[in-house]
């Protein structure tokens, strides 16, 4: 059977390893190790039960309530969760984080996941004409998403310390007339930049490009750049409920941007799969938002690890740059990223190592449960041992 050359010339995105043969640990694709707010499987079956029969009906294709929620989500927390102050049932954004305008509904579009809401972006804003601008080493997905839509890549080396270099990236989008992606934090190095630095680069950059900035692991530690969606145009924030929401297997995504970028991707959405959402993940995401003081407490918990297992890893000789994500990304000077990858999957524990040449020194740790770090660092302590 022919095939399209279309297809013949894809190279599909490869997820984080998913057992089959036994029961690991899995600190391998950036799952948050927590459960879900109770909030969340109450309304679930909740919904279910009082409501069987819009199980035989569509969703609401716009998720309405579900953007509302989102919305009021953000102002609650700054958009950055671990910073985010509670007060019972109540949660307050740190100083620093507080947005300097209202998010509203319309600023809101919620997708099947962050990658189905990327595919959209990728679809209505970068042309097969010119090269987009990202970073060599950024989410593995956006250069599968370049092939699908036969969009030219531009990849900015990053800087000697694994930081994006910012004034690279904003010369090489002049050049190409083109617009920009990155994570933010990074993936996998886990570095952040700050909101000020982004600032700059969209002053310098295009005002007529797209500006995408992916901020799945910003709850973490990371400085949002929602506040600047009042002062340009151009940007895009795309997060996810798959992190810092401890909703991977929801399967919710959203982008935060001004109206009349909604208004684009909803049309692109539109020709696509018009009932994205399922009615099932529409209240589960809302129940999500409505706990979020649960979520502030999650998050607390994650970079508390992050930072314990940060601290072994540097006492025991490893290089790690400063994370302000959900995982480590971390390599030692005597054993290399595969082999560390292999020994620790032989003790029950999946770690991701990337082959990627540059970062296939490296393995990238996801942070879980006190009780699961605790078994990774005695692993490690005993891979050392027989060095």
């Amino acid at each position: 059977m022919n095939v399209s050359k279309r297809v013949e010339k894809l190279h599909p995105y490869v997820p984080g390893e998913q057992p089959k043969d036994r029961v690991y640990i899995k600190l391998n694709a950036n799952e948050n190790p927590y459960p879900p707010s109770k909030n969340v499987a109450k309304n679930v079956i909740k919904f279910i039960k009082n409501n069987p029969e819009k199980m035989g009906l569509y969703p609401d294709p716009d998720s309405v309530k579900l953007n509302e929620a989102i919305a009021k989500m953000l102002n609650q927390s700054g958009g950055v969760l671990c910073n985010a102050k509670v007060d019972g049932k109540n949660v307050f954004p740190s100083d620093e984080d507080k947005i300097p305008f209202t998010v509203t509904p319309d600023m809101i579009y919620s997708g099947n996941g962050s990658d189905e809401v990327l595919s959209f972006i990728f679809y209505a804003f970068f042309d097969s004409s010119k090269k987009f601008v990202m970073p060599e080493f950024t989410y593995s997905f956006y250069p599968v998403y370049a092939g699908y839509y036969d969009i030219p890549m531009d990849l900015v080396p990053l800087n000697e310390d694994w930081s994006l270099n910012m004034e690279e990236m904003v010369n090489r989008a002049k050049e190409n007339k083109s617009g920009i992606i990155f994570a933010n934090p990074n993936a996998p190095t886990a570095i952040g930049i700050k909101r000020e630095q982004v600032r700059k680069m969209l002053e310098s950059a295009n005002k007529d490009e797209i500006f995408i900035v992916d901020e799945a692991y910003v709850d973490f530690g990371g400085e949002s750049c929602i506040p600047l969606i009042k002062d340009f145009d151009n940007l895009i924030i795309v997060r996810t409920f798959s992190k810092s929401l401890c909703g991977a297997g929801q399967r919710l995504g959203y982008i935060v941007a001004n109206p009349e970028l909604i208004k684009t991707v909803f049309t692109v959405k539109n020709c696509v799969n018009h009932f994205p959402i399922d009615a099932i993940s529409q209240v589960s995401g809302i129940s999500a938002c409505e706990d979020v003081a649960y979520y502030v407490k999650t998050s607390k918990l994650v970079v508390q690890e992050r930072e314990k297992f940060y601290d072994f890893l540097i006492r025991k000789g490893f290089f790690v740059t400063k994370s302000q994500t959900n995982f480590l990304f971390v390599k030692h000077p005597q054993i290399s990223g595969d082999v560390l990858y292999k020994k620790v999957k032989e003790e029950g524990i999946l770690i991701r190592h990337f082959a990627t040449k540059g970062i296939d020194d490296f393995v990238r740790i996801t942070i879980g449960t006190k009780e699961q770090m605790s078994k990774l660092k005695n692993i490690f302590e005993k891979i050392l041992a027989e060095c």
